[in-house]
């Protein structure tokens, strides 16, 4: 989003803003000048994943801002919505995909017809620039020829694949190597850095301790001392099948290690409360060495409306970026857990 042709300046004379999806909740309550008077969202609930949750809520409680919301369930984040307009799952429309753990291109056709008046992202997206005046070619582009303009670049991973050969073969290998050699990118170097090495002593890679950590703030640590970690689940993807069952059991438990459990006269099976200075939540623990001394553990991502008085566990994490990336800090959160009396 930063390189220069994609940067886009109104008939105004303003450039276009760019908001850090991690600090969502900063730019709902204090990006001024002008501020975000409308939010759409799809494709993300951020009322339950986005960190602080606190901020991102109060966030989207303003009557000022306007939101619309593209989903198929009512999420936490469609609770907030002033108009929710029903879309279509994959199953349903035709996409491209790519994958983290493999090196092939698929198309996928619709398996199945939009339910009811659902319409996909694209679909949405292209009316909506019709009705607001957008007479750009682009905005009336088909999935179709979406596809064939990814396609028709000049990367030679992409070299010979068409969207003819797609709707015959469905899967297709990208041209990184042939299919019994390992690919390797950076065999000749080629690295973005001073010496286009791997650069094992790079002083920008020396170790300094996570900003919120035990072993950064040593007085903030001490009024938080257990780290948390929030890993993900087997039953859910991110906040995606939040709605089952299966999600609550996973998600409602929290790892505690013997000894914090027994300094704390914490139990197994106890309803415990896990609080910061951002916010807290509950969680039925689970006392074992599953986790070290000085760590908890839950399990992401429950939505706020199932869990245990509406908080989540995103009530916990920070905005503050990552100094290489810019990406979220989900992993450097501490907190403090109590025992919770029930009478």
């Amino acid at each position: 989003l930063e390189r220069a042709d994609l940067q886009f300046r109104s008939s105004l004379g303003r450039e276009a803003r760019v908001v850090n999806m991690a600090q969502l909740g900063h730019a709902l309550v204090e990006l001024n000048q002008p501020p975000v008077r409308a939010l759409v969202v799809y494709n993300s609930n951020p009322a339950a994943i986005a960190p602080q949750q606190q901020k991102v809520l109060e966030g989207l409680r303003r009557e000022d801002l306007f939101t619309v919301v593209l989903e198929q369930f009512q999420t936490d984040t469609a609770d907030y919505a002033d108009f929710i307009l029903p879309v279509t799952t994959f199953l349903e429309h035709t996409d491209l995909y790519l994958a983290y753990g493999h090196y092939y291109l698929q198309l996928a056709r619709p398996a199945l017809a939009p339910a009811g008046e659902a319409k996909s992202n694209l679909e949405i997206f292209r009316l909506l620039a019709r009705r607001m005046g957008f007479e750009d070619a682009c905005f009336a582009d088909t999935e179709d020829e979406m596809i064939r303009c990814l396609l028709e670049t000049n990367s030679p991973y992409l070299e010979g694949i068409t969207l003819e050969r797609l709707e015959r073969e469905r899967s297709v290998r990208l041209n990184v190597s042939p299919a019994d050699e390992p690919f390797l990118p950076f065999a000749q170097g080629g690295f973005q850095t001073p010496s286009g090495r791997f650069e094992f002593g790079a002083e920008s890679l020396r170790y300094t301790p996570p900003a919120e950590s035990r072993f950064g703030d040593s007085q903030h640590a001490r009024r938080y001392p257990l780290e948390l970690l929030s890993g993900k689940n087997d039953d859910s993807l991110n906040s995606t099948f939040g709605h089952r069952d299966a999600v609550d059991e996973q998600t409602s438990l929290l790892s505690m290690h013997p000894e914090d459990a027994r300094t704390r006269g914490i139990v197994d099976g106890m309803l415990v409360r896990a609080v910061n200075d951002r916010g807290s939540c509950f969680f039925q623990v689970s006392v074992g060495s599953d986790v070290p001394p000085g760590v908890v553990r839950a399990r992401s991502m429950r939505w706020n409306k199932r869990s245990i008085s509406g908080l989540g566990i995103n009530q916990l994490t920070s905005e503050r970026l990552t100094d290489i990336g810019g990406g979220p800090t989900f992993y450097s959160c501490l907190v403090e857990v109590s025992a919770v009396s029930q009478t």
